[in-house]
């Protein structure tokens, strides 16, 4: 049984890495492993109950992280149909490309920590079409924004969706892994930004030319800035309600969804319908990443089976035998996430090693946060974050390799050694 599970659960991993050659969703992959893994699970089991069990555990874990992710996405929708981004990105103006690369940078790091990485970067990846008309300097720009991204989402519960995974599966504490985080996080985006200002020293911003047969739905200031502010404070409230009430965080975003929803709604009561229609978060909910979703249901699913076997665990000691370092055993698994996605190496990560062994908050699971949320921005397929921007751009592959790789490898290696530095001085 271990080794069919095995072997299936490897054909899957290899069908999501060659999506593209394959022209196979990803999504499609991760349900059919996951169905096959757990048939195999139910046939060679003796006990059904213990196999219905373990899959009732299991699916109550996956639904909490899938209702936050699908509350946050729909938040996020909302906001950006009231225009409501442009609240931040309407106040970036300069005239240098240097400058604009550094507030690009921090504007991307820290709106990533506030929303996440994934919708962060298509935000500020559409907003360079807009300032930028050189595509050499867009792209180079996309790659700082992946950089950023990653970087600004690995430091809080909310930024990036493998801490989200480590936030609710009690691996890690909002406030803990904000103090841990934040510095090291701020270093693996200023290494590359520092070395990008001096390739860009001299060099103005060239403007796209203007389209005046573009058709922009227009909203009032009042509507932007209201869904803005009320957006950004729900998500951010969100691990404050789970501290005081000790709910699960899901209730939260679900909570201050309903919250968003009535203000929408006694906002346009007065309009045409067909305007209202398209404000909506009825609206924003049709206009969620659904295969997104379903992915995240699939992976999850496919890796629980690895769990309740104990296939994770043996892993977990061959590792701690081989290697010895837990240092070096994070790093590796952030390395391994530039090539395949973070989402199953976290998960694997957190069946392999248990909470009993591992408290919360302890060094391995904030340095599991920190490596697997920004390893991804060692190769433009790493992270979600880099395959939107790949997808609005149409960034080669090896021209990311080229330009920005080695740029995300140095901020990934320094903001690690900082950390593990940090974490010697402190405890």
């Amino acid at each position: 049984m271990l080794t069919a599970i095995i072997l299936v659960f490897v054909l899957a991993y290899v069908a999501i890495a060659l999506e593209h050659p394959l022209k196979i969703n990803k999504s499609a992959s991760a349900l059919l492993g996951a169905g096959l893994l757990w048939t195999i699970y139910a046939m060679a089991a003796e006990d059904n109950n213990m196999v219905g069990s373990h899959l009732n555990e299991s699916l109550q874990g996956m639904a909490q992280i899938v209702f936050f992710l699908m509350g946050a996405m729909t938040i996020v929708e909302v906001v950006d149909a009231h225009n409501g981004f442009e609240v931040i990105t309407s106040r970036i103006k300069t005239t240098k490309l240097s400058d604009l690369m550094w507030m690009v940078g921090i504007v991307t790091f820290f709106l990533s920590a506030i929303l996440d990485n994934l919708t962060t970067t298509i935000v500020m990846v559409s907003l360079m079409k807009k300032l930028l008309g050189n595509r050499e300097d867009r792209l180079f720009f996309a790659g700082i924004i992946v950089i950023a991204a990653n970087a600004g989402g690995a430091w809080t519960p909310i930024g990036d969706v493998t801490t989200t995974m480590l936030w609710i599966g009690g691996q890690i504490t909002a406030i803990e892994i904000m103090k841990g985080l934040l510095i090291p996080s701020l270093i693996n985006l200023l290494v590359p930004l520092a070395v990008t200002s001096r390739i860009l020293a001299g060099r103005v911003v060239e403007p796209p030319k203007k389209r005046e047969d573009e058709e922009v739905f227009h909203t009032s200031p009042f509507e932007s800035n209201l869904m803005f502010f009320l957006g950004l404070g729900i998500l951010v409230m969100v691990p404050i309600f789970k501290t005081v009430t000790h709910l699960p965080p899901f209730m939260g975003v679900m909570f201050g969804l309903g919250l968003l929803w009535a203000v929408g709604d006694i906002v346009h009561r007065q309009e045409a319908d067909l305007r209202k229609q398209r404000l909506t978060l009825a609206r924003a909910l049709t206009r969620i990443d659904m295969s997104a979703v379903v992915f995240f249901i699939g992976i999850l699913l496919a890796v629980a089976v690895l769990e309740h076997t104990h296939i994770l665990s043996s892993v977990a000691t061959w590792l701690d035998k081989t290697v010895g370092r837990q240092d070096v055993i994070v790093m590796i698994i952030g390395l391994v996430s530039a090539v395949v996605d973070n989402v199953p190496l976290v998960a694997a990560s957190m069946g392999m090693y248990s909470l009993t062994m591992y408290p919360p908050d302890s060094f391995l699971w904030e340095f599991m946060a920190y490596c697997a949320g920004t390893g991804g921005s060692i190769l433009i397929i790493g992270s979600a974050a880099g395959v939107a921007a790949m997808g609005l751009e149409k960034i080669d592959f090896i021209w990311y390799v080229r330009k920005i790789s080695g740029l995300a490898l140095l901020g990934y290696f320094a903001g690690a050694i900082f950390y593990i530095a940090q974490s010697q001085l402190l405890h």
